[in-house]
């Protein structure tokens, strides 16, 4: 299949620019005009390395998906069709991952094809929890209300997230700025007295020569500090991805001072939010622990949660192997036998995931109003010990020369 590189205009008017798949230079004609626009120009574009659509992380954004399902939810409330609430949706989105995937899914739909099986085509775009609760939808007759509680699902997701990227960021800022300080001292500001210090001869206190010794150090060596840092950030990301390394370095996550505990409890809640979406859309369990297992994205969680499905499988409960594990508080293994037991295991979880997402705010609040004087300290200390080093040789040698 070619594709072609295309100029169409939009009902609005405003222009679009894009590239489409087709067998022939008049299917992706037909395909732009089946999509509600008026084509400009089109032409070949031979498939290269450098045209590839290459994603790092998530291609769209979270709350673009929020908004996305939102949307879909109203128009199929309204009363518009599912191919035309994707048409109008591809044609509106801001994300242009989004878009090429939707007008993709459109394609499909006109086949006959079903929403859960155009969407499972497109796995870095549409997650595993939104094809199956799509399936259920379908098989339900209430797809409408499906979008919604997936609507709901990801948009605490990304308040979640956005909680613990704030209480990471203020540090990490500080840190950097902290760093970028000391070094700028040491190369800079500190070579100059030092020439000075050096023409008054005589001894200087101890804490001045260390802080020398660091100048000089950091003035020869400065490079070596930034490809360190460099490569530690490229080994990190590298050994994340290997199976062999991502437990060690997920179970370290875990066990870090103050943030390892706010992990644990997001990682919790997003465990039981989507176990209890997947159980009141009636996905069976064992595929619904199995789509945790991807949802999750902890290897310390996930080994948990496999030997779970594997306890299940055997027609043991699904809390047999928390009980005896660190990763999983005596609660969430409580409330989770309970629900097993009365068969309102979709209720339970949802309490859990509740619970959970009100204490990572809490932990996310105490953490920054903990980590603001901490870091104020760290920087005065630093500081102020590179200033002393100046300031008691000078003091010293004012007293001489009175």
């Amino acid at each position: 299949m070619a594709q072609y590189k295309y100029t169409a205009r939009l009902i609005s008017g405003k222009k679009q620019t894009g590239i489409i798949r087709a067998d022939t230079r008049r299917e992706a004609i037909a395909k732009l005009k089946d999509r509600g626009v008026r084509v400009l120009q089109i032409e070949d574009v031979p498939e290269t390395a450098f045209n590839k659509d290459i994603y790092i992380g998530r291609p769209v954004k979270l709350i673009d998906f929020v908004i996305f399902l939102r949307q879909f939810a109203t128009l199929l409330r309204a009363g518009v069709t599912i191919v035309d609430s994707t048409r109008i949706l591809a044609m509106q989105t801001e994300s242009k991952a989004l878009r090429k995937a939707l007008y993709s899914v459109l394609e499909d739909l006109n086949q006959g094809i079903p929403l859960s099986e155009c969407t499972a085509k497109h796995k870095q775009i549409f997650p595993p929890i939104f094809v199956n609760l799509v399936k259920a939808g379908e098989a339900s007759g209430a797809l409408d209300d499906t979008l919604e509680r997936l609507s709901d699902y990801f948009e605490k997701q990304h308040e979640t997230k956005k909680k613990i990227q704030s209480a990471l960021a203020y540090p990490i800022i500080v840190g950097i700025i902290a760093v970028g300080v000391v070094i700028f001292l040491l190369n800079n500001v500190v070579p100059t007295f030092a020439d000075m210090f050096a023409d008054f001869g005589g001894e200087l206190p101890a804490i001045t020569q260390f802080v020398l010794g660091a100048s000089d150090w950091v003035q020869a060596n400065w490079w070596v500090i930034l490809l360190s840092a460099i490569i530690f950030m490229i080994l990190l990301l590298a050994f994340r991805k290997l199976p062999s390394t991502k437990y060690y370095i997920d179970y370290a996550a875990l066990k870090m001072p103050l943030f390892g505990k706010v992990i644990q409890k997001a990682l919790l809640a997003r465990m039981a939010s989507t176990l209890s979406s997947l159980f009141s859309s009636s996905v069976p369990i064992l595929e619904a622990v199995s789509i945790v297992e991807k949802v999750v994205e902890n290897e310390v969680f996930v080994k948990v949660l496999r030997d779970s499905r594997k306890s299940l499988e055997q027609g043991i409960s699904l809390t047999v192997p928390m009980k005896g594990h660190w990763v999983f508080p005596p609660l969430v293994v409580q409330m989770l036998a309970i629900g097993e037991k009365t068969g309102t295991l979709d209720a339970m979880l949802s309490k859990v995931a509740n619970f959970y997402e009100l204490e990572v705010k809490t932990a996310t609040d105490q953490i920054k109003s903990l980590i603001e004087p901490i870091m104020i300290v760290i920087l005065a200390v630093v500081v102020g010990t590179i200033v002393l080093a100046i300031m008691v040789p000078m003091f010293e040698i004012y007293s001489q020369v009175q």
